[in-house]
């Protein structure tokens, strides 16, 4: 009776690395040579606030960790730091889950827009203290607007395609726990 949802749990995190890695190659694939004067959404960060806000329980903090590492390793960004942001806003959004099981999508999307924009003000700024090449911050801030506005399509594909849904309140039992 417990394996049910402790393979679930587990396929829906691999189903997340899935994604990742989906994301991720078709980042990296080359479709122009010539440098765009925008950036794209960071949807691997809007997945990951859209699963940690609806399930905490199929990702966990070292997953989160290791995805973002990897991806700065892949995409040749300063290794550490915008890993260590990124877990850092994915544990406030942890604990502050039960809050928005019942709240409206509005406040979720208002918290992850505050904390994505937080990131990149952080990243900047301490790439900035420590004299470390950084991207324009005109393209962050384009690649974090574009990133507030891609999360409602991302938590709708994440709710309706990937079946990855709020717990109700009575559903604490099924992070181990009692609402």
């Amino acid at each position: 009776m417990t394996e049910a949802p402790r393979a679930k749990i587990w396929g829906m995190r691999a189903l997340f690395l899935g994604c990742a890695a989906l994301i991720v190659f078709l980042h990296l694939l080359p479709v122009s040579t010539v440098p765009r004067g925008w950036a794209p959404p960071d949807l691997l960060l809007a997945l990951s606030f859209a699963w940690v806000v609806r399930r905490p329980d199929y990702l966990p903090a070292l997953m989160i960790a290791g995805v973002f590492l990897m991806a700065d390793l892949l995409y040749q960004h300063p290794p550490g730091l915008r890993p260590l942001l990124i877990l850092l806003a994915a544990e406030w959004l942890r604990a502050h889950a039960p809050g928005f099981r019942t709240a409206p999508f509005s406040q979720e999307w208002l918290q992850c827009s505050i904390l994505l924009a937080g990131i990149t003000l952080a990243y900047h700024a301490a790439l900035s203290l420590f004299f470390i090449d950084r991207p324009g911050v005109s393209l962050s801030l384009i690649q974090t607007a574009a990133t507030i506005l891609a999360y409602p399509f991302v938590a709708a594909f994440s709710h309706y395609v990937l079946g990855v849904r709020k717990l109700v309140p009575g559903d604490g039992a099924a992070m181990g726990r009692l609402s």
